[in-house]
């Protein structure tokens, strides 16, 4: 099933307005790791998830709010689930907690850890930029449930 097929089926079954804000993507930009960590949210171990502000500044996007639905899809475009932000932050990198790092259920789910894989992750937006990494610079951290699968 496409990412349109699951947020018409999900409208259809909760009376949901299909012009309501959703946005369709794959963890990590696609790849193996995108369908790690579909299956990481359907499996309710991965509960939030980070990205670089950034990042929407350069593609001109607005920032998630509360109540942002998403279809998260596999790196071969099947839809995994819709999730639902319950909460948005933004928090400068070197001030992101461990409890995020620890929902975010990558890894050994430590902040360490969490801290070392982000710092990569968001590395090419500086650089698209002209710019080094930059410890202070504002993520965006989403907690979100799944409404559908």
């Amino acid at each position: 099933m496409t990412g349109e097929m699951m947020w018409e089926a999900y409208c259809r079954t909760t009376n949901t307005n299909c012009n309501t804000r959703h946005d369709i993507w794959k963890f990590c930009g696609g790849g193996a790791a995108a369908d790690e960590l579909a299956n990481l949210v359907l499996a309710g171990i991965k509960t939030a998830t980070a990205s670089i502000k950034l990042a929407y500044e350069l593609e001109g996007e607005n920032l998630p709010e509360v109540g942002t639905y998403s279809v998260i899809l596999f790196d071969n475009e099947e839809a995994a689930c819709i999730i639902r932000d319950t909460k948005v932050s933004v928090v400068p990198f070197n001030q992101v907690s461990a409890d995020h790092a620890f929902k975010e259920g990558e890894d050994n789910r430590s902040l360490k850890k969490w801290r070392e894989v982000h710092r990569r992750a968001f590395t090419p937006d500086y650089k698209a930029v002209g710019l080094d990494f930059d410890e202070k610079g504002d993520c965006v951290l989403e907690e979100f449930e799944v409404v559908y699968r």
